[in-house]
């Protein structure tokens, strides 16, 4: 755990937050910005930065594992498993990634246009 990373608070729950589910290596959270109507953040309970920073570590398959679960458990306990939704990983400063722990944005309750911005 990062000491000064906020999203390791919220998996040491240091940090109050509007958790809607959890796995071993995963936990998800509803965004506290959203920016649709279902923003959903799920994130590695251990503190990495980047998609290489998991590839390379010895729990990958069970982090990614985890992720990917909980993201289709969340699609359908959110109701947008049918009309659609968007997964986005912001990796660096040019992609925007404002917490140096990787996370995946769940967005979805809205059409969403493409390119995205």
């Amino acid at each position: 755990m990062a000491e000064d990373c906020l999203f390791c608070r919220i998996v040491s729950k240091e940090v109050g937050s509007d958790i809607i589910d959890e796995r071993p290596s995963a936990i998800a959270f509803r965004d506290v910005n959203p920016q649709a109507p279902v923003h959903v953040l799920v994130v590695p309970r251990e503190h990495v930065s980047t998609v290489a920073d998991i590839v390379s570590g010895p729990d990958s398959r069970e982090i990614l594992s985890d992720v990917f679960f909980l993201i289709g458990d969340i699609v359908v306990s959110e109701g947008i498993a049918q009309s659609g939704y968007r997964i986005v990983i912001n990796v660096g400063e040019d992609a925007g990634q404002a917490i140096d722990h990787l996370h995946f944005h769940l967005f979805g309750g809205r059409f969403m246009g493409w390119p995205p911005g």
